[in-house]
């Protein structure tokens, strides 16, 4: 018995030898896929934080530190700039160039949608920015752990969901919107819960309404704190 057991033990212990090589030149394969300097520094303490991602699970918490982070920041302007009428965020889409014509598209969508706040294009100093690469999470919005954030755009995703309606999607994190997987396609922050087969990159009237009053009241709470009267 002592003799088979230790001839189980050696068949096994090769057979998971060679799994472990085959998983790591498997890895190693799709390693070489990603593109040198795709990913934002700090991506990896973005993923150990956790990302809001386009298809996963609502980690309400996520989006609502990065809506606190780009608040905080166009807060700190508007402080420096009390004369300022109009409450503009910025966003820089310098390292995500393959993405320049959705960007803009989403940030469209919501400037025309939306009367609160409005979102400018800038290639110096900004509020957020945008990344592109490959991720196994997909697209997703973070806070970069020094109270600004970025959104990172995932190429395969982009690929098998209509990328205007994911950037949009991600964009909708910016000004304060959760995760919402379990609505219709008619909901923009329904993201891929209703399905590759959605385009629908435009938010509806509560989505538009929510944003309006956060960015209406968050911002003049954000700016009490500051000090600033409106």
């Amino acid at each position: 018995m002592a003799s088979l057991r230790t001839s189980a033990t050696k068949k096994n212990s090769r057979r998971l030898t060679a799994l472990a090589l085959g998983l790591g030149l498997a890895a190693a394969a799709l390693g070489t896929a990603a593109p040198a300097g795709a990913q934002p520094q700090g991506a990896d303490r973005a993923q150990a934080r956790g990302a809001v991602g386009y298809v996963g699970s609502a980690e309400k918490a996520g989006n609502k530190a990065f809506f606190d982070a780009v608040l905080k920041s166009v807060a700190q302007r508007q402080a420096k700039q009390p004369s300022l009428q109009a409450v503009t965020v910025y966003y820089n889409a310098s390292q995500a160039p393959s993405f320049r014509t959705q960007i803009s598209s989403a940030a469209s969508i919501w400037n025309s949608s939306v009367s609160n706040v409005k979102l400018q294009a800038t290639s110096g100093s900004a509020d957020f920015a945008y990344y592109e690469g490959n991720d196994s999470r997909g697209s997703y919005a973070s806070t970069d752990g020094h109270g600004s954030g970025y959104i990172f755009l995932d190429y395969a995703q982009n690929q098998q969901y209509d990328s205007t309606r994911v950037t949009a999607h991600e964009t909708g994190h910016v000004l304060g919107l959760p995760d919402h997987y379990s609505g219709p396609c008619s909901e923009l922050m329904s993201g891929g819960g209703p399905g590759p087969s959605c385009t629908n990159p435009y938010p509806n009237s509560t989505e538009r309404s929510r944003v309006n009053q956060l960015w209406a009241y968050g911002l003049a709470k954000a700016l009490a704190k500051a000090g600033v009267q409106r």
